[in-house]
Parts: C-alpha cells; sequence; structure tokens
C-alpha cells in the first residue's frame, strides 16, 4: 500500500487532481479527516489479505484540506502513524496564484472555506498562512496557475504514472449492422458494406465471420485485405495521440449491412492487430446472433398464420 495526501489551496484543482489520480489506478477519497487513517489502512490491508491480493498493489489518494477541522493539528499524528507502520506516503500540495484563485471564485460563485466574516482576499490569505506547515513537509509541489487539465494531467504522470502510456487505454473493437443502428458510443466508424456480402451465398448464410469458409470467401478479394491494412496502418498512428490527449476508452466500431459476416470478420483482424501492438483490447460482436434470432421469430410467426 502506498498513499498520496492530495492538498493544498481552495480553487487550486484539487477535484481535478483526485479524478485524474483516479484514472490513473489510484483509490481516491476526497475531503478525509486525518483521523480516518489509521483505520483506513486496517480494513483495505484486512481486506486484502481476505481475498489474497498483497496489500502493495492498493495506491491510495487522500483529498485533506481546511474543509476539515483542525486538519492542520490533525496531520501530523496520522503522518506519523504511517511511519510508524512503514507505510510509503507521498503529501502533494497544489498551489495556484491570489488572481487566479479569486478568478475561479468567482466563476463558481462558492464560497472559500474560510471566508466567514473575512473577504475572499483575506480567506486566501489565511489559508496560506495556516498551510504553511503543510507545504513544507510536501513531497510533491504543483503550481496550477498556468496549467490546462491535460497539462495538469502530464504532470500527474510523469511523478506518479507507474504505467506505460499505451496500457491507460481500452480499445473496444465493436462489430455491428447497420440496419440495427450506429452503436451511440462509436469513437471510430469503419463501413465495409463495399466488400461483397456473404450473406446472398447459400451455404455461408448460416455461418458468421469467425468461421474460415466466411474469411476465405472475404480474402479473395484484394480490397479486402488492402483496407484492413489501410485501418490498421491509421490506427497504429492515430491511437498514441489519442492516449497523449486523455482517452481513457476508444470505440472502434467496424459495420455491415447485418452484423454477421463482413463486419465480424474485419473487427477480428482489426483486434488481432492492436493486441499484437500490446494494446489493451476488448472485442465485441453485438449483432452476430441477431439475424438467426429474427429469422425464428419470423419462423414462429410464420407458423402461427398458417396455422
Amino acid at each position: 500500500m502506498d498513499i498520496t495526501i492530495v492538498t493544498g489551496l481552495s480553487g487550486s484543482g484539487k477535484s481535478l487532481t483526485a479524478n485524474l489520480l483516479e484514472d490513473m489506478g489510484f483509490f481516491c477519497i476526497d475531503n478525509m479527516p486525518p483521523q480516518l487513517v489509521a483505520e483506513l489502512t486496517r480494513v483495505l490491508s484486512e481486506g486484502q489479505s481476505t481475498i489474497g491480493h498483497s496489500s502493495n498493489e492498493i495506491r491510495l489518494a487522500l483529498v485533506m484540506d481546511t474543509r476539515i477541522p483542525k486538519f492542520v493539528q490533525h496531520l501530523q499524528p496520522a503522518l506519523k502513524y504511517l511511519k510508524d507502520s512503514h507505510v510509503p506516503v507521498r503529501i502533494l500540495f497544489l498551489e495556484t496564484s491570489d488572481a487566479v484563485l479569486i478568478s475561479r471564485y468567482n466563476q463558481s460563485r462558492r464560497d472559500h472555506p474560510l471566508s466567514h466574516n473575512r473577504s475572499l482576499e483575506e480567506a486566501i490569505h489565511a489559508e496560506r498562512e495556516m498551510l504553511a506547515p503543510v507545504k513544507a513537509l510536501a513531497t510533491d509541489i504543483i503550481d496550477t496557475t498556468e496549467l490546462s487539465k491535460h497539462s495538469l494531467r502530464e504532470r500527474l504522470l510523469q511523478r506518479f504514472g507507474h504505467m506505460e502510456a499505451r496500457d491507460e487505454m481500452t480499445v473496444l473493437v465493436q462489430s455491428f449492422g447497420f440496419k440495427y443502428g450506429l452503436p451511440p458510443d462509436a469513437d471510430i466508424v469503419c463501413d465495409v458494406r463495399f466488400l461483397p456480402n456473404p450473406h446472398y451465398i447459400e451455404r455461408l448464410r448460416p455461418l458468421s465471420g469467425l468461421d474460415q469458409p466466411v474469411i476465405d470467401f472475404i480474402n479473395q478479394y484484394p480490397e479486402a485485405e488492402e483496407y484492413i491494412k489501410r485501418q490498421c496502418d491509421l490506427l497504429a498512428f492515430t491511437i498514441p495521440f489519442y492516449i497523449r490527449e486523455g482517452k481513457q476508452r476508444l470505440s472502434i466500431c467496424v459495420g455491415c449491412t447485418g452484423g454477421r459476416h463482413r463486419s465480424v470478420m474485419t473487427a477480428e483482424r482489426i483486434a488481432l492487430f492492436l493486441k499484437n501492438l500490446d494494446y489493451k483490447v476488448v472485442v465485441l460482436h453485438r449483432d452476430l446472433r441477431r439475424d438467426l434470432r429474427q429469422r425464428r421469430i419470423d419462423a414462429i410467426e410464420a407458423s402461427d398464420t398458417v396455422s
């Protein structure tokens, strides 16, 4: 188990940081009282032992700040407990210029946690003084004054990322039938309806794009191989840039008329290509069985009509 305490000035981006750390595999808790750290680590350690996992697999990000009464006073005993328990701890302190903090609060129209009987400027100054001892303990300090979301993510990846960039993204390769509608989560759509349709070959109709006779039928057309090669080359080029922009899940949808033959075969080929590039790939054939189900329903309805 290792713990990162996320703290800093109110309005400096702690909530966004927690979300980004969660995307990186951290278990995040917002507004965590330091007094509960000992109990939390004990419960999580026992839970890991129960399911047979090492507690070293747990990465915690605990957001603590001046919303918690007497936060600064209670932090020191919590840190001592973690040190005595040999739990690695990092303190990430976020700060921002006064001008940007004032602008953010004016835009959000929220109250500063120390604004009682104070102006916003006075509250920011008081918080800086209050958190000075915490900042002195910080292992990592990030000034978010001029950082965009993507820039902050890059900073966090540099300091806390334990994964290769390609391990952060899951690629869903999904076949579908256009006559059943486009998948609503599609990021990239490939249309293979230009290829000859095995549906019109009697012996191939009951098979699917997973069966070798269908694969052989499609592969006899040079344009099929050329299309798949060009799509794979394009994906190999573009996916790293999706990762750079912070995308966690990419949905590649391959469609034909019914989603049973051409799209299934092509989706399998694309998925295999991406797996060979070490991307995390999930394959789904949304409409593979739908035509068969519909034919059974039509047969039953026809039988009922005749009888």
